[in-house]
């Protein structure tokens, strides 16, 4: 095959083998381009990743950050609610207490009322007994002098003794009731 190659070129060279100044451009290329992508774009390239790993890390550090301030903000929360369900507690007790209070201090004034009503209703029935009392006296008394005056026959005018023999019918009689 080597000699089937060598006899069908136009120039007699060989097209597997490469031409040597060929591979010297290509070796002076290949090292330049190595040469700008070491010196400027792989750095550059470097940067960026670093950057975006920085942020990257910066982001998952502010996230955990973020999520240790809202854990402490709930944990904070719960802390209030629960210290709020106690004071509603307590004040729903102190207005139990309070209400219970204010009814016992209520039914003790109703029952001072009530009582000072009664006393004032037994006063006002004393009192009306105690007249009542004295008209009848008077008119027992007058109708007893009338009686006395017709069955002795004599008029009992003088009112000393009319006044005496009244009282002791009218003590005769309480006397009678009382036994």
């Amino acid at each position: 095959m080597f000699f089937l190659a060598a006899e069908g070129g136009e120039s007699g060279h060989n097209p597997i083998i490469p031409i040597w100044e060929e591979i010297v451009v290509g070796t002076i290329a290949f090292a330049v381009l190595c040469f700008v992508l070491m010196k400027f774009v792989f750095p550059r390239m470097e940067q960026t990743f670093q950057a975006r790993v920085d942020a990257i890390e910066g982001g998952i550090k502010r996230a955990e950050a973020a999520q240790a301030e809202a854990n402490q903000l709930l944990e904070q929360y719960r802390a209030q609610l629960a210290e709020a369900r106690t004071d509603a507690a307590k004040i729903r007790d102190d207005a139990r207490a309070d209400a219970e209070g204010i009814r016992q201090d209520i039914l003790a004034k109703a029952r001072e009322e009530s009582d000072r009503v009664i006393q004032a209703g037994k006063d006002a029935l004393a009192a009306e007994r105690a007249t009542i009392v004295r008209e009848l006296r008077a008119e027992v008394g007058t109708i007893a002098v009338d009686l006395a005056s017709k069955i002795v026959g004599e008029s009992l005018t003088d009112e000393a003794r009319r006044k005496g023999t009244v009282d002791r019918f009218l003590s005769g009689l309480e006397s009678t009731g009382a036994r």
